[in-house]
Formats: structure tokens, C-alpha cells, sequence
């Protein structure tokens, strides 16, 4: 059995998890947000459980899978320690700090939404969701065209800022349309 396949599988894995949590934690804080809109008893009951879900998604989830991410992958890069030689390795890796950065950044945003401190407001963490968005384009286009040896990083970043104005203005587009619906 290769043993790199098995930590290759494992990083998948440990990623694909990392990512869903990262989306899925960062949906429940517009919630908790949107929430704190709401009349009493509402509003206090759903963010007490707005806080214990983000609590489990960061504990449960998020942490494990990102472990698990960076120990799988460290492995395959000892088992073939070449890929430290190469540009694109070290782009991914810069990224993949960045990216725990966000992750622990996020347990800060639990700490203060819980403790009442207003953070950013509904939209901002809806823009907030797609941070991972952007990094999961990128790593993927760097592990993949990097390792073919075919990656143009000017056309990446182009395509990066394009793809993150597109997200922007569907997001403008989502609360103007949920403003008309609620005005009407």
C-alpha cells in the first residue's frame, strides 16, 4: 500500500471538511446577526443557540479538519520532501497560513459575538463567506496547474479579482433584493 496515497486521501479529506465548517460557521454568524433584529424572548433564544452551533462547528469540525489537513499534509511533504523545492509549494503553503489565520480569526468573532460586541453586520459577514471561497479557487488552481508546471500567477490573480467583484455584486444584488422584499 502507498503510504503517500493514504495521507494524500487523508488531506482530501481533512480539507474538503475544513472548508464546509469554514462556510458553514460563517453563514451561522449572519445569523446570530440577524438575529439580535429580532423582539425578546426571539431574539435571546435563537442567539443562545446561534452560539452553541458556532461553538460546535469550530470545535467539532473546523479545528479537527484543519489538523488534519496540516499534519496529512506535512506528511506527504516529508514523504516527498522535492515539492518544497518548487514556487508554486511555497504560494500554497503562504496561502494555507493565511487560511489558519482566517480560521483562528473566526474564533475571535465567536468570542466577541457571544460576549454582545457587534462585529461587523449581517452583509459583512455575508462577504465575510466567501473569503474561503477565494482561497479554495486559489490553492486548487496553484496545487493543480503548479505541479503540471503550467500555472500563469498574473492570469490567477486576474482571475481571483474578477471572480471576487463577481461575488461581491451577487451579494449587493441578494440584500437589495431582500430589501424590496421586505419593503413590499
Amino acid at each position: 500500500m502507498n503510504t503517500l496515497l493514504i495521507f494524500k486521501a487523508l488531506h482530501v479529506i481533512g480539507f474538503v471538511s475544513w472548508f464546509a465548517g469554514m462556510f458553514y460557521l460563517a453563514r451561522i454568524f449572519v445569523y446570530f446577526v440577524e438575529a439580535g433584529d429580532r423582539p425578546e424572548p426571539e431574539k435571546g433564544i435563537l442567539q443562545k443557540e446561534f452560539n452553541a452551533m458556532m461553538w460546535r462547528v469550530y470545535k467539532i469540525i473546523l479545528t479537527p479538519a484543519m489538523v488534519l489537513t496540516w499534519i496529512a499534509g506535512v506528511a506527504m511533504l516529508v514523504a516527498n520532501p522535492v515539492y518544497l523545492q518548487m514556487g508554486w509549494m511555497h504560494i500554497k503553503l503562504t496561502l494555507l497560513i493565511l487560511l489558519s489565520g482566517y480560521h483562528g480569526y473566526c474564533k475571535g468573532v465567536i468570542r466577541k459575538l457571544e460576549a454582545g460586541k457587534t462585529v461587523m453586520s449581517s452583509f459583512k459577514f455575508r462577504l465575510f463567506n466567501e473569503i474561503p471561497t477565494l482561497f479554495l479557487a486559489a490553492i486548487s488552481f496553484i496545487a493543480v496547474l503548479g505541479k503540471a508546471g503550467t500555472i500563469n500567477y498574473i492570469y490567477l490573480l486576474i482571475g481571483l479579482v474578477l471572480f471576487a467583484g463577481l461575488m461581491y455584486r451577487g451579494a449587493v444584488a441578494y440584500r437589495k433584493r431582500r430589501e424590496g422584499e421586505a419593503q413590499g
